[in-house]
């Protein structure tokens, strides 16, 4: 666990789900323009940016080989950490294959699993989502067959060209691997990351479940003390989580 005290005047900011890259580098350029604006923003006054996965539609890491492109967004993560920000990066369901890149080059830690964060005394479980609670049993297979060290081995054997345009067309053709039956709100009751939570809470509290994955700005009060919030993405909604020190609120960002 991180525990922080933020600087007065300081944020900390958290984003998700941008799938840089989809469907087309080209259609993809103008909304990682508008994010590397965004973070242009953010490092003005940031304490620290949390990213929640799925920066990319596809990544994966051979090892002298990473996915061409994204120029922008890189360079501009470099940037802010170069300046003492700290990043701290959530693999989400599109860049399971992070392995080590992102530290070497950007000095940014990556996380596999949800991790707690304290901010001046206010207590953060901080993922991506994907996988958690309840149902979901398809993607859960799914997830264990790419992440075994096998099938990661065996992936490595395909030429870069091959499998790189393999997992894009897998990602934009495949619902359960690209989410798009995620983006509908399922009502409470049925959102099986508010049930994460809510089973979470049992157990330890904090004040704010903070998530991506699900595509949808969410934020949703569990008990009279702690707040279930989804960041949204970066596709339709443009959305982004900006803690003050005493509040988490959700923001549009529009330029």
């Amino acid at each position: 666990m991180t525990i922080t005290n933020i600087p007065v005047g300081k944020k900390v900011y958290f984003s998700s789900d941008n799938h840089l890259g989809a469907p087309t580098m080209a259609k993809s350029r103008p909304r990682e323009k508008k994010f590397v604006a965004w973070l242009d923003m953010a490092k003005q006054d940031a304490a620290a940016i949390f990213l929640l996965g799925d920066l990319f539609d596809f990544w994966f890491e051979y090892k002298t080989v990473v996915p061409k492109g994204f120029t922008r967004t890189l360079g501009k993560l470099a940037e802010i950490t170069d300046a003492g920000i700290p990043v701290y990066y959530f693999v989400g369901n599109h860049d399971l294959w992070m392995s080590g890149y992102f530290e070497e080059e950007l000095n940014i830690p990556v996380f596999h699993k949800p991790q707690q964060f304290t901010f001046n005394s206010t207590s953060f479980f901080v993922g991506h989502g994907d996988g958690l609670g309840p149902g979901d049993k398809g993607y859960k297979r799914m997830k264990k067959v790419f992440t075994n060290p096998v099938s990661k081995w065996l992936y490595k054997w395909l030429h870069p060209d091959l499998g790189v345009r393999l997992a894009q067309y897998l990602s934009l053709k495949n619902k359960l691997i690209s989410g798009d039956e995620d983006i509908k709100f399922l009502g409470e009751d049925k959102e099986w990351l508010v049930q994460y939570c809510k089973r979470k809470l049992e157990k330890e509290h904090h004040d704010y479940f903070v998530f991506g994955h699900r595509h949808l700005p969410l934020e949703i009060d569990l008990n009279d003390k702690a707040r279930y919030v989804n960041l949204g993405d970066w596709i339709s909604y443009y959305t982004y989580g900006e803690f003050d020190g005493k509040k988490l609120v959700l923001k549009k960002f529009e330029i």
